[in-house]
């Protein structure tokens, strides 16, 4: 049992050590392509809230160019990540019109070798991604 616990633990850090090696700049182009596939029909391929769906929707969707300009200048990378991977419910988002990203990016990678990091690190990516589209 400890040493099923150790490996794992080597594992998870491993995985972890090695995400974060990952350029920004190569996280970020990722994180396009994410965005392209899983975002731009609802906030647009450029991130102004006009993509082919929104029009379908009830509610206005955020400029995402414009987090930063928002709250005050500071791009607040916890609160986007939060919003995309679930854990931070937007109160625009209704009852939840916006899927939980986390939830829909892990379970695409069910099979694979740790899912669920796998899947927070795609997260990160698109943080990277809305970070680099601010105003």
């Amino acid at each position: 049992m400890r040493r099923s616990r150790i490996r794992a633990t080597a594992a998870l850090t491993a995985a972890l050590l090695s995400f974060a090696c990952v350029d920004e700049t190569q996280r970020a182009e990722s994180g396009a392509a994410l965005f392209a596939e899983y975002c731009a029909s609802c906030h647009g391929t450029e991130g102004g809230g006009d993509g082919p769906e929104a029009e379908r929707l009830d509610l206005e969707l955020t400029d995402l160019r414009t987090l930063a300009e928002r709250n005050g200048g500071t791009f607040d990378e916890a609160a986007v990540l939060a919003s995309i991977d679930g854990r931070r419910e937007v109160a625009a988002h209704g009852p939840r019109e916006m899927p939980v990203w986390g939830k829909v990016l892990a379970e695409e990678k069910r099979g694979e070798p740790m899912p669920v990091y796998q899947a927070m690190g795609e997260a990160r990516a698109l943080v990277d991604h809305l970070r680099s589209i601010q105003r």
